[in-house]
């Protein structure tokens, strides 16, 4: 696989299976290639993953699997660095917020939750663990240049994090990266994607999706959106509203140990971690009287 115009012999053959032509490059990212092809049923994406490594999108594929398309992109067939799924044309959530409708977004992704989870996953071998993931956050180090606000921040996040998992509730495989740019329209409804593919406390699952969507800085920092969400999405996925606001803070702390590659300086999400620690220790919600 390559990241110009060539997709390779084991794509090639892929494709000659499942009778579908090249139609366009659509993306490039420091993962993979996205290409558009069509096939006798109609138009698909092609993922070729740079070097043939998956990365931590390997599970994920998994539970698109065990999905079957509830929910999610329909995953049509894979190889080892490669993936045919279901085409979404767009737009995505994360369009609609920076349109300016954040409200009708944060439905959506509710409603692609309560899909997700809708009933059992069968699995052909086990998931990571979020006790996994986070053990990024745990052995995270700080610089020299590492505000002194930031080093306690990370402190309580840790806390935080421990706590969670140490008390985990309806423990189930989630998709671990479901924010509103991983969900987008497709000829059966809005559907997720990108999945990523983990086992953990089914409050997790939202956690990352308040620091969402790319462009919407001053968005995802007013902290009456943040307790509307989880208002919202507290009552309509299911789970306890404090806990989950935990979870925003417990990821956003651990996307900053992943984003800084274990030794952390300065970040630019430091005052939105801030800001989650902050409504997730007073735990009040936006509609209480």
């Amino acid at each position: 696989m390559t990241r110009g115009g060539r997709i390779g012999h084991a794509a090639e053959v892929l494709l000659r299976r499942h009778q579908c032509v090249v139609e366009a490059r659509v993306a490039v990212t420091g993962l993979a290639t996205v290409w558009k092809v069509r096939g006798p049923s109609g138009p698909a994406a092609l993922k070729l993953y740079h070097g043939g490594d998956m990365r931590n999108e390997s599970h994920g594929f998994d539970l698109l699997a065990a999905l079957d398309g509830r929910g999610v992109a329909r995953l049509l067939d894979r190889e080892p660095g490669l993936a045919l799924l279901e085409w979404l044309e767009g737009p995505s959530l994360g369009d609609l917020v920076r349109d300016g409708q954040d409200d009708v977004a944060s439905e959506h992704l509710l409603d692609v939750a309560r899909q997700l989870h809708s009933g059992p996953m069968d699995l052909p071998e086990p998931l990571p663990t979020l006790e996994a993931w986070f053990s990024a956050l745990f052995a995270l180090r700080m610089t020299s240049d590492c505000p002194s606000e930031l080093r306690g921040d990370i402190g309580r996040a840790q806390a935080i994090a421990r706590g969670l998992l140490a008390s985990p509730r309806d423990v189930t495989p989630l998709h671990g990266d479901l924010h509103h740019d991983n969900i987008r329209m497709g000829a059966r409804g809005w559907l997720a994607f990108d999945a990523k593919g983990v086992i953990g406390d089914r409050g997790y699952e939202l956690a990352n999706a308040f620091r969402n969507p790319v462009g919407a800085d001053d968005l995802i920092r007013q902290p009456d959106r943040i307790r509307r969400l989880a208002d919202l999405w507290s009552v309509g996925f299911g789970v306890d509203r404090g806990r989950l606001l935990k979870w925003a803070a417990a990821k956003a702390a651990l996307s900053m140990a992943w984003s800084s590659g274990g030794h952390l300086g300065k970040h630019e999400e430091a005052d939105i971690l801030s800001i989650l620690l902050e409504i997730s220790e007073a735990d009040v919600p936006l509609t209480r009287s």
